[in-house]
């Protein structure tokens, strides 16, 4: 498993699993001819996702950035369509690392969308009940209602069963909120109306999690958004507004879905000047 160190924060990329999805939906408006030069794409027109939740231990607490694509939820139909190779191994993951689920604090859930939000369940006695029975599940409030009451668009991927099983754990907030010192989930919108970003500063040492806003370093580009985006111009104003920021301090920028990279940090020009690369295992 990959690390980071990033001040106080040590950040480890957990197993939790892969999807396949159309690349032109991934990047939108912009023509395969320059976004296949920048992120490999198959036969199928498909590009290869990880859905992996990083692991973040800070001030002597275990938080996880998202949950994975979870096991046993999804039909057959949906891992084919999805193109989901593998399932999550969270679990197996935390316990190479001397950690259960219970030991984990909070779940910083930058969004709901169910390849984010499969991991906060599983089937246990033919009941749905929560994997991360002893964290606080940190959402927006927006996302919040949008996940409890979706729309004729978003019910395919607002799922009840992510949901109803831990809505006794979930806390939201408006704009912001600080869940220890430095640690901050702000509420962007864009790519869900309440979907959010994740930054921590400490000193001179700074993280961003763009998530969706910026699911791979080929998303660099701040015009390059998602067609599965509900409010595209909203994420290009925020992905301005944050690219910016984040080059100004040369944060380190951390992904969940990328297969190739797990970090990069930017100088003030927005020029990679370090990266941390995801290592492929075999599993079986």
């Amino acid at each position: 498993m990959e690390t980071l160190q990033i001040g106080r924060a040590r950040l480890t990329w957990l197993n939790g699993g892969v999807t396949h999805l159309d690349g032109g939906a991934m990047f939108g408006v912009v023509p395969k001819p320059l976004w296949s030069k920048k992120y490999p794409v198959n036969e199928k027109n498909q590009i290869e996702l990880r859905t992996d939740p990083i692991l973040l231990q800070l001030d002597g607490k275990n938080f996880l950035i998202d949950s994975g694509i979870g096991n046993g939820k999804l039909t057959d139909k949906q891992k084919r369509n999805f193109g989901v190779l593998e399932e999550s191994r969270v679990e197996k993951s935390l316990e190479e690392l001397g950690l259960l689920p219970d030991d984990m604090d909070g779940i910083l859930m930058t969004h709901l969308h169910f390849d984010h939000a499969c991991g906060l369940t599983k089937w246990e006695r033919n009941q749905l009940v929560p994997v991360f029975k002893n964290a606080a599940i940190y959402t927006s409030a927006t996302e919040w209602h949008e996940m409890r009451y979706p729309n004729i668009r978003s019910v395919n991927t607002y799922w009840e069963s992510n949901w109803k099983p831990v809505q006794e754990q979930v806390e939201t907030y408006e704009n912001e909120k600080e869940i220890v010192p430095g640690l901050k989930m702000f509420h962007t919108g864009g790519h869900s109306d309440g979907h959010s970003i994740i930054v921590f500063e400490d000193g001179d040492e700074m993280f961003i999690h763009m998530a969706d806003l910026m699911p791979t370093h080929a998303h660099q580009n701040v015009l390059w958004v998602l067609a599965y985006d509900d409010y595209p111009v909203t994420s290009v104003h925020q992905k301005e507004q944050w690219m910016k920021h984040g080059y100004d301090k040369e944060a380190w920028y951390t992904f969940y879905h990328d297969a190739h990279y797990r970090a990069i940090k930017f100088d003030s020009d927005g020029e990679m000047v370090k990266k941390v690369e995801r290592i492929r295992y075999e599993y079986k």
